[in-house]
Parts: C-alpha cells; structure tokens; sequence
C-alpha cells in the first residue's frame, strides 16, 4: 500500500484519484545550464512522503540537495556541483568542487588524505563522485500495491595498465516513505588485485544540525583522529551554535550492532519546530563496511556533520597499507553494500530510534581510547 498523506491506499485506489502519478511520485531528469555546474545531469526525485532529493548523474551517482517537508537534510558548500571536467586530483584540490549534499562517494581505490603510496601520488578521497555515471536510467515499478522509484547507473575508475574498478549503484524509494536504499555492487573487471578503499559520505546540515542537536550512534569505542580532536573530545556526540575560526574534528568510531548485523547512526534536534523534532538516520551492515568516521565542523558557513561508513580510515592509503588493513579486490571478485539512510520525522521515531540504539549499547557511552594506533590493532577486522 501507498501511504500518502497519513492514509493507505491501494495502486488502483491511486490511480483513480490522479491523471498522472507524476502528481505524487516522481523522478524527473534534468540538466544544470549554468556556471561550474553547467551541463551536469541529474535527476529530482519527490517521493510522496515529503522527502525530495537530487541525484547527480555526472557526480558518481551521489546525491546532493535533500529535503523533507521543507527543511534540509544536507549541508551544501558554495563550491556548486562541478562538473566533472573541474576536477583537481592532486593533493586537497577534490575540496574545490566538493558540493557537500546529502552523499558524496570516496573511492574507489583510494580514500582519505593524500599521500604517497608506493611512489603513487595520491590526492585526497579518489575520483568515484567526479566521475560521470554510464548506463544511467530512472524506473517506476509495482509489487503489489508498493510502487518503487529506481535510479541506477554505472561508475568506472580504470587507466591502461592500470586499474579496472565498475561500482554498479541502484538508489531506490518506496512512495509514501521517507527513506533511501542505497545498493552498490563493486566488481575489480581487471586481470589484477587491487586496492579496494571505499567510504559514504554523508553531510547533514542546518536545520538537522543545530544547537542542541545529538550524534546518536551504536558506538562502543572510538579515539580522536588528531590534537585537535582531542580537545573536548567529550562532547563528540554533542553540537553547538556555529563557531568563529572552529577547526575541524575527526573521531573514528568502532559500532556494536543489533543480531542481524546492523550498525546504527543518526544526527536528532530534539527542539526542531518547537519540539516536533527531526533527525536523518543510517543503519547498514558492520560486516560490508567495518569503520565510521565522524566529521565534526561547527564553523561559520562550513556548519556541517559528516556520518562516514567505509572500509578504511581517512588517513590516506599509504597508512592502511602500513598498518596492514589496506583491503583488495581480486581479478572478477565482487562485493555488495547496502545502506538505508532515513528521516525521523517527529518526537516519536526520534525516541524510537534512541531507544533502538540504547538496547544494542546497553547505554553505555563508547569508551575514549588512547591512540589512533591502538583503535586499529583493537578493532580491525580481517579483509571481507
């Protein structure tokens, strides 16, 4: 059944009440006409629910504007959606088209800071959101009386004598719901092993993240990337008022999960609207992507959560080969992620979500450990 406006209706119920479904649901393509964006495909996806979201078809498949009922969900940087063509791949160039929005892809065979990796010059998060997805396409389907919403299209990172990575993504919607399945599916289509580094971006903004607003997050253990985030270390989980010259703090995390395997996190205001409340929310699988980094900025304009699933830390490639948890990809292996990324809506899913959290930490804080070094020898995994 579709779920508009608080009340259930079946596809044929639906139907009679609409000339075209495009009056409630609807996935429209498009293209930018002007500036750095000029020429950059996407699509505008309105769910029914009151999410709206934009996928950026020459931006990885990513995601960028994203709203719900009006308020929105990502924080977006002045940089605009570059096109491709702008891209900058040494060092901290990627940060001059880095557009923020509610996704941005790190990979594929590289994430993280730059460095040098065996004589390999590697610029910061790779290429996957600054390259154009092919076999790109929008598709409306029933099952039963569920009507389904499917972006899907195909990203490579390949050179001659070099690697030949294909990520294979479906973004999909269910009208009258306010959630999003991401599907990836990563296959190494070369004749050689290769490094496999792979982290979600997501970037929720104002008004989600506000005074007040909450990290809350199955985390058990979790360590400060630098000096910096060692100050007030506490309060990582707690967000402020924007701040005047505020720097940027990193916290690695390690998540418990529930008994089928899911990893939770979520950013909540509690006082949004008077007290209704608001809250964007992941839960993906720990075994597909064994890290999460928390992006903590509470500057003025770069006011800005980012919640990071990934296979790696952010200390570039160089530093997981060191530490011996750079993970690879063998010739024709292939591996699958799904994440679910969703709206709290109100005071109610908020303290569902809270307590779902609280039965898998027991409500124990994550305990602060002493040394980036000891987090990994603690909490890695072996390569999936």
């Amino acid at each position: 059944m579709v779920t508009i406006f608080g009340k259930k209706y079946s596809r044929e119920d639906l139907l009679r009440r609409v000339g075209s479904l495009h009056q409630i649901v609807f996935a429209r393509p498009f293209q930018f006409t002007d500036g750095v964006e000029k020429g950059v495909e996407g699509v505008h996806v309105h769910t029914g629910s009151g999410l709206s979201f934009v996928v950026l078809f020459d931006r990885g498949m990513d995601i960028g504007f994203a709203e719900y009922q009006g308020a929105p969900l990502a924080w977006i940087s002045p940089t605009g959606y570059a096109a491709p063509s702008f891209f900058e791949p040494k060092g901290y160039g990627w940060l001059r088209g880095f557009y923020g929005g509610l996704l941005t892809t790190c990979g594929l065979t590289y994430a993280g800071a730059p460095c040098v990796d065996r004589g390999e010059e590697l610029g910061l998060h790779g290429r996957a959101s600054y390259t154009p997805a092919f076999n790109h396409h929008v598709s409306y389907r029933w099952v039963g009386d569920d009507l389904f919403v499917d972006l899907y299209g195909e990203v490579r990172e390949t050179s001659v004598f070099g690697p030949n990575i294909l990520l294979k993504r479906r973004i999909t919607a269910k009208a009258g719901e306010s959630k999003i399945l991401i599907h990836d599916e990563v296959v190494n289509e070369g004749w050689d092993e290769q490094p496999f580094m792979i982290l979600y971006h997501f970037n929720v903004g104002f008004p989600v993240v506000d005074e007040g607003s909450k990290l809350v997050l199955t985390s058990t253990n979790y360590v400060p990337r630098d000096e910096e985030a060692w100050k007030e270390h506490e309060s990582f989980d707690r967000f402020t008022a924007p701040v005047e010259g505020f720097r940027e703090k990193v916290y690695f995390h390690d998540l418990a999960t529930d008994p089928e395997g899911y990893a939770y996190a979520g950013i909540i205001n509690q006082a949004f609207m008077g007290g209704r409340g608001i809250g964007v929310y992941l839960r993906y699988r720990k075994q597909q992507l064994h890290r999460f980094i928390e992006w903590k900025m509470m500057g003025e304009g770069t006011y800005v959560v980012g919640m990071e699933p990934a296979n790696c830390l952010v200390l570039g490639r160089a530093k997981e080969r060191e530490w011996g948890t750079l993970q690879y990809l063998k010739p024709g292996e292939k591996r699958e992620i799904e994440i679910e990324l969703g709206v709290l809506a109100c005071a109610e899913e908020i303290e569902s979500f809270t307590k779902k959290v609280s039965s898998i930490t027991g409500g124990v804080k994550p305990m602060c450990m002493k040394s980036v070094e000891e987090f990994v020898k603690a909490t890695s995994t072996s390569q999936l």
